[in-house]
């Protein structure tokens, strides 16, 4: 059994699907590992760290794709590319399956097993294969860094002979795993931290880590059976919007975090709210990529609304993409090995088992 993977576009994505440390692990399973040559130079890994662990390095990533029995990405594969697979080949990875719909039909037709691991269950036996969580733990982190970075003030409160100078306030907007570990680290250096969310079940976690979670009195729970925040009601957005509008005026730093999956972001954070925020606050917007919280988002770029900053990246994980690719290629590795019988070393394609049954695209 052959595992490979190819070099990503390195201007859209830093991150690796395979590190060293886990291509050992892949063939301690019966793998066969093969890469293309640099595969992890970007990221300070020279092909002898992988060759030292067994990995076989070619030139040819058109051979190395004709070869594979299993294929695993971070993105979607370039037309190009994809052109080379054939059937009964096996593709893993993030392949944002309402946007590439018609691609992975046609690899669907050509009998090739395409998993996206976006579609994950919320199980507990999932939770070392949960992309989704992982990353986003990453990136609320990052997001901190970066707004922190923008801002002209000091975090913590300092008191010193000249006088105090207040804690930035700091408020999340959507406490999932990326707004619970910008609440943390936000926490950590000092600021004095809100939340808010849709799911209710968030404030209990938001409270443990120091934050105050704002709620908006006589709210339903808006959670799905899988545990992701689903469409408000036009009275919850109109009372959200209320307490927002006041809350807002006095917060420094704004993170964004509230996505649903496979929908444009909800605009949460409305023209007439930051036009009420303090000159020199921020706005970082991880919903960017999907539309954006707030009305002025735009993808790579910073936006100057009345003294407010606005920002947001396209992949806020290329900042991080050693960090990312380590814990996304053990996330993979762990899949992959639900995936592989290792006493007929193959791909057991088990529709009885709800981890590939809900990843696997029919």
């Amino acid at each position: 059994m052959i595992i490979a993977s190819i070099l990503e576009n390195q201007n859209l994505e830093k991150r690796i699907a395979i590190t060293p440390e886990i291509s050992k692990k892949y063939s301690s399973l019966g793998f066969k590992v093969l890469l293309p040559t640099g595969y992890g130079k970007h990221l300070g890994i020279k092909d002898e760290e992988y060759e030292k662990s067994g990995t076989q390095i070619s030139k040819d990533e058109k051979d190395i794709l004709n070869s594979a029995n299993v294929i695993v990405q971070l993105g979607f594969p370039s037309d190009e590319k994809i052109s080379s697979l054939k059937e009964n080949q096996t593709l893993v990875g993030v392949l944002d399956p309402y946007n590439n719909e018609e691609k992975i039909k046609g690899l669907v037709k050509k009998k090739i097993n395409v998993f996206s691991l976006e579609l994950l269950p919320r199980i507990t036996r999932a939770q070392s294969m949960d992309i989704l969580s992982s990353q986003a733990n990453l990136a609320g982190y990052k997001a901190v860094i970066e707004s922190f970075a923008y801002f002209e003030k000091a975090i913590p409160m300092m008191m010193t002979a000249a006088g105090t100078i207040s804690a930035a306030k700091v408020l999340v907007v959507g406490a999932g795993v990326a707004g619970l570990q910008a609440i943390a680290t936000a926490k950590r250096m000092g600021a004095i931290v809100f939340a808010t969310d849709v799911r209710m079940a968030s404030k209990e976690q938001v409270e443990s880590l120091g934050g105050k979670f704002l709620t908006v009195e006589g709210v339903e729970n808006l959670e799905t059976e899988g545990g992701y925040a689903k469409e408000a009601s036009d009275d919850f957005k109109k009372k959200q919007e209320e307490l927002l509008s006041d809350t807002l005026k006095k917060i420094d730093i704004v993170i964004c975090t509230a996505l649903i999956p496979g929908k444009k972001a909800p605009v949460i954070i409305k023209d007439t709210m930051i036009q009420n925020m303090q000159p020199g606050s921020i706005i970082y917007d991880l919903a960017a990529i999907q539309g954006g919280n707030t009305a002025f988002t735009e993808v790579d770029k910073i936006i100057d609304k009345n003294g407010v900053k606005i920002m947001g990246d396209s992949n806020i994980l290329n900042k991080l993409p050693t960090s990312a690719s380590n814990l996304y290629a053990k996330n993979v590795f762990n899949f992959v090995s639900n995936l592989h019988d290792k006493e007929k070393n193959k791909i057991n394609i088990n529709l009885e088992d709800e981890i590939i049954e809900k990843t696997l695209i029919k």
